[in-house]
């Protein structure tokens, strides 16, 4: 029989800084089916939620999907970063 031996490192989970996060928008107003327009992706969500209001405007849908991305870093708790 095979013995294995698991040490416990304590790990961070923090936000991969040298990445930039993503902010999009994509309508989902409609009747029989959403709208489906997108915003485009952006590293910040003002220009997203302009978006939104320009698409309201414009076609009084109100309802969307909105998303964010970003990219995560593991760190053994002695490796972290300030």
């Amino acid at each position: 029989m095979t013995r294995r031996l698991f040490r416990y490192v304590p790990f961070t989970i923090e936000q991969d800084r040298t990445a930039e996060p993503e902010y999009e928008a994509r309508c989902v107003s409609g009747d029989a089916a959403d709208c489906g327009a997108r915003s485009g992706t952006y590293s910040g969500p003002a220009p997203v939620e302009e978006w939104q209001r320009t698409h309201t405007q414009a076609t009084g849908h109100r309802r969307y999907r909105r998303n964010f991305g970003d990219y995560a870093v593991l760190r053994p708790g002695a490796e972290r970063v300030p």
